[in-house]
């Protein structure tokens, strides 16, 4: 019995060091960083180019959804690219990682630019009703849901880009 009870307790201590340990270390979770810097790296593309194309700051391309690049494509493709950097391509991780990623993108391109094309005719629909109709007050629908392929092609090469930018900082920092 005194063997059972060490062993339960050298594993509780053992899951807790892990806990702490791992909870401490998510400051040095390249993945995890990478993810990051690619979405932020694409929303602050993103707000220069509607500048660009509008001449006009629009801080709502900060956070907001759609435009160029994708930073759905750039989140979950820099994520994938990471993880495959760190613990290998063949690995199971990475097989998940990729197959999330194939599903954001193919949802950008496809459900929601659909969806967002059909909020842009169901606003003009409701923009010609006569100003009686009890729709004609209601608050337009938002119209930039989603990517089009150009878009999310540029957010996963800007994906990819910054995974393997990191990881490089990696290998010269000696970090691996």
């Amino acid at each position: 019995m005194d063997e059972m009870t060490a062993t339960a307790t050298s594993a509780a201590a053992a899951a807790t060091a892990g806990v702490s340990s791992s909870s401490s270390s998510i400051f040095t979770n390249y993945p995890l960083i990478s993810a990051f810097v690619a979405f932020a790296m694409a929303q602050t593309i993103k707000f220069f180019t509607a500048w660009y194309k509008e001449r006009r700051w629009d801080l709502k391309q900060l956070v907001g959804s759609g435009g160029m690049p994708s930073s759905h494509s750039a989140t979950v493709t820099a994520l994938a690219a990471a993880i495959g950097f760190q613990e290998g391509f063949g690995g199971s991780v990475f097989a998940i990682s990729l197959i999330l990623a194939s599903v954001v993108m193919y949802d950008a391109t496809g459900v929601r630019l659909h969806a967002g094309r059909q909020a842009e005719v169901l606003n003009q629909i409701v923009y010609e009703l006569p100003a009686e109709h009890p729709l004609a007050e209601s608050r337009p629908l938002r119209e930039l849901l989603g990517h089009t392929p150009p878009q999310v092609v540029a957010g996963g090469l800007l994906g990819i880009v910054t995974a393997a930018m990191g990881h490089l900082l990696i290998i010269a920092s000696g970090q691996t």
